[in-house]
């Protein structure tokens, strides 16, 4: 019994096209529900109230962040300052320019140190180049235990 070219390369890719589709599966995820919570003004406004409902997971805790300063989390990459007494803001901490994680925040300034992009710790604006455009705005919920998580 003699198997030709073709029916090998059939059953080669046969067999790779169901690992491949086995590979890309995946067991079902029951997604938790998010928690139900008032997030925090886009800008120019106050934190919500002390009556939010807590957040699932703080990111950070409110008294972590001094005024005119913020804090970067990593994972997931955000930056959220604190320009003025108990007005928070968050932005995503991936500049623009490069792809790069900012790496300070101080007065009221987010740098990113891989090509010297600076930006508005109040609205993610640009102050310095080589970014054209702004870091894009995280919404943020301040819970009634001081902790702040995406919303």
């Amino acid at each position: 019994m003699s198997i030709d070219r073709r029916t090998v390369l059939v059953a080669g890719g046969t067999i790779a096209a169901a690992g491949v589709l086995a590979a890309c599966s995946s067991s079902e995820e029951a997604a938790a529900p998010a928690a139900s919570a008032e997030p925090a003004p886009a800008a120019g406004g106050e934190a919500p109230s002390a009556g939010a409902a807590p957040a699932a997971a703080a990111l950070v805790a409110v008294a972590d962040i001094p005024v005119g300063s913020g804090v970067i989390i990593p994972e997931p990459p955000v930056v959220v300052t604190q320009p003025a007494e108990g007005d928070f803001r968050a932005f995503t901490a991936i500049c623009p320019h490069q792809g790069c994680l900012v790496s300070e925040v101080a007065d009221n300034e987010i740098l990113c140190a891989c090509h010297g992009s600076l930006f508005s710790a109040v609205d993610g604006a640009v102050l310095e180049g080589p970014a054209r455009e702004g870091l894009t705005p995280e919404e943020i919920v301040v819970d009634d235990a001081g902790g702040i998580s995406l919303a």
